[in-house]
C-alpha cells in the first residue's frame, strides 16, 4: 500500500517520469542492437525476433527488480587482482563489452568488406534461435547497468517497475520504424554499429571503474545521426 501511494504522490510522479525517460534513454543501445540482429532474419521473423527480444527483456528487469538486495550485493568485491576489487557486476560489464565490440566489430567488416550483399550473394544468415540467444546476452548486461542506475535515482521498487514497463512498450511500439529506418539506409547501419562499439568500449571501461559520462555518447550519438539525416535529405534532392 506504501508502495502504491509513493507512486501516485507529486514527487513519486516526477521520480516515475524522469526515470522512466532516462530508461528510453539507454535502452536505445539495446534496441539498435536488437534491430541489426533482426536484420539477419527472413523478413517474416524479424518483428517476431524483435519483440521476443523486447519482451524478454522487460521479464529480465522486472525479475532484477524483486532481487535488489542480491543485485546490490554483486558491487561488493569478489576477489582482488593488483589492488583491483573485481564484482560480479565487472565481470557482466566487461564480458558484455567483450562480446558487444566482437559482434559489432564483425557487423561492421561484412558490411563494409562484402561485395555481394547488394546483390543477395554470400549473405550470412541466422536462426532465429541464435538471434534471441545473442539477444538475451546483450538484456542481460544492459539491464543490469539500467537497474542499478535506477537504483541510485529512486527508493521505491514500483516506480521502477512501472518506469520499466512503460519505456520497454515504447520501445516495443517504435523499434519497427527504428528497425526499418536502420536497415534501409546502409550508411545508418554503419553509424549504428560505430555506435555499439562505442557502447562495448564503455561498458569494459566500466567494469575496469572507469566512468565516462554517457551524455557525451548520446549527445555525439544524436549529433552523428542529426549529420546523417542531413546527408541522406541532400541525396535524396540530387536523386
Amino acid at each position: 500500500m506504501l508502495e502504491l501511494e509513493s507512486l501516485f504522490s507529486v514527487e513519486g510522479l516526477i521520480s516515475l517520469l524522469t526515470l522512466t525517460l532516462l530508461e528510453i534513454v539507454l535502452g536505445i543501445d539495446n534496441v539498435i542492437f536488437i534491430s541489426i540482429i533482426a536484420g539477419k532474419l527472413p523478413k517474416n521473423q524479424q518483428k517476431k525476433a524483435r519483440t521476443i527480444g523486447l519482451m524478454l527483456a522487460l521479464i529480465i528487469r522486472v525479475g532484477l527488480l524483486f532481487a535488489i538486495s542480491w543485485i546490490i550485493g554483486l558491487t561488493k568485491p569478489l576477489f582482488t587482482v593488483f589492488g583491483f576489487g573485481a564484482t560480479v557486476r565487472d565481470l557482466i560489464l566487461f564480458s558484455g563489452g567483450i562480446f558487444l565490440l566482437a559482434k559489432s566489430t564483425t557487423e561492421l567488416f561484412e558490411k563494409t568488406e562484402s561485395h555481394d550483399d547488394e546483390n543477395g550473394k554470400n549473405k550470412k544468415s541466422m536462426s532465429i534461435k541464435m538471434a534471441i540467444i545473442q539477444i538475451v546476452m546483450l538484456d542481460i548486461v544492459f539491464s543490469f547497468d539500467s537497474i542499478l542506475t535506477a537504483v541510485g535515482l529512486v527508493d521505491h521498487v514500483i516506480i521502477m517497475i512501472v518506469a520499466v514497463i512503460i519505456s520497454l512498450i515504447i520501445m516495443l511500439i517504435f523499434s519497427e520504424v527504428v528497425s526499418n529506418f536502420i536497415n534501409n539506409h546502409p550508411s545508418v547501419k554503419v553509424l549504428a554499429l560505430a555506435f555499439l562499439i562505442m557502447i562495448g568500449t564503455l561498458l569494459v571501461l566500466d567494469a575496469f571503474h572507469e566512468e565516462v559520462p554517457k551524455g557525451y555518447v548520446y549527445f555525439s550519438l544524436a549529433f552523428s545521426l542529426f549529420v546523417e539525416l542531413i546527408n541522406l535529405k541532400l541525396k535524396k534532392k540530387k536523386a
